[in-house]
């Protein structure tokens, strides 16, 4: 049986899936073209629905993404990133110089492949950006980035880097990312049920 209750963002409803209750929000976008699921850090589970789209397909939807599901909920709840989702400034404080010492090291790493010159590095406590490059050549990084898996990790690094070269998004951007993150197009599809 399905449990519904109505609040502010949306609706909340639970589904079996594999013998586990799992529990998500139902959200309707004017801009969403298909039906989308995402999975958080805290393991909430959200639904995207266009306009027009019955609610009923909602579960069938669900049921044939069973296992992906399943699978992020568990690797979320695996590495317990509740706490760095929030984001505070204790765990701030605690995982910014292990994040700036990863960030280094790949910067270095993949630096052999670009040979791009750069200001500095920079650890910052951000709720919703990942990275950026400046104008003057300053990278700035999420000390969230330390809790990524290391293939997400590596492109958002990667990203950041080429926008010293191409500070856009046009087709040499990519380019540029593709010579060390080849599956970038894979990767960015993953990063948004990330986050």
């Amino acid at each position: 049986m399905e449990k519904q209750v109505k609040i502010s963002n949306g609706v909340k409803r639970k589904i079996f899936l594999h013998n586990q209750e799992i529990e998500y929000k139902l959200r309707k976008s004017k801009r969403a073209k298909r039906m989308r699921v995402a999975v958080y850090c805290d393991t909430s589970v959200i639904i995207t629905l266009p306009y027009g789209i019955k609610e009923n397909i909602v579960e069938k939807f669900l049921s044939a993404k069973a296992a992906w599901l399943l699978d992020k909920i568990l690797y979320f709840k695996k590495h317990d990133t509740l706490k760095i989702l929030r984001g505070g400034k204790r765990e701030f404080n605690k995982n910014k110089d292990e994040a700036l010492k990863l960030v280094q090291e790949k910067i270095s790493h993949f630096n052999k492949i670009y040979k791009f010159k750069f200001n500095k590095i920079t650890i910052k406590r951000q709720k919703t950006r990942w990275g950026s490059c400046s104008r003057k050549g300053n990278l700035n990084y999420n000390f969230k980035i330390l809790f990524l898996p290391k293939h997400i990790a590596d492109y958002i690094i990667i990203h950041e880097f080429c926008h010293l070269k191409e500070f856009n998004h046009s087709k040499k951007f990519w380019a540029l990312v593709a010579q060390a993150a080849p599956n970038y197009l894979d990767i960015k599809k993953e990063l948004k049920n990330v986050i």
